[in-house]
């Protein structure tokens, strides 16, 4: 069954993009974002599941608690737009996020030590239950209809 299986290595693949690219036939890219809300005390998560021809599958955009840092809620964007791709019954993507630390953290195979640690890993649990995954850093440029969402 791994060799199905394509979660990225601990470097982020490159080159990262400045604009959307497609993923290959077959594959679905999932595309998310956070935006942080200091003022009011919350966050806004983004996210478009879009196929290799760029049309829109899903798309998500949900109210998020309040964090502290920008990494943090990137981080919950990222495991609440997995479990969404995956109720929507979508097996085989890329996540794509604009957060080149989160999405470090994410593909590393050592243990994440840090405070948010316990989310790392379950986003990691859940990779590892898909079907065919990869991960990777896009530029925002690339990232443009998720943050908009988020």
């Amino acid at each position: 069954m791994a060799e199905n299986r394509a979660i990225a290595p601990h470097a982020i693949p490159q080159p990262c993009w400045d604009s959307w690219k497609p993923p290959p036939s077959s594959v679905y890219k999932l595309n998310f974002d956070a935006t942080v809300f200091f003022d009011l005390d919350r966050t806004g998560f983004g996210v478009v599941i879009r196929n290799d021809k760029g049309d829109v599958m899903a798309v998500m955009s949900a109210k998020g608690p309040s964090v502290f840092c920008s990494e943090e809620a990137e981080l919950l964007a990222c495991r609440m737009v997995i479990e969404f791709a995956t109720d929507a019954s979508f097996s085989e993507f890329i996540v794509e996020g604009d957060n080149s630390i989160v999405m470090q953290a994410i593909s590393s195979p050592n243990a994440d030590e840090s405070l948010m640690g316990n989310v790392v890993g379950d986003i990691q649990q859940m990779l590892r239950g898909l079907h065919w995954v990869n991960v990777e850093f896009t530029r925002s440029g690339g990232n443009k209809v998720a943050h908009v969402l988020a």
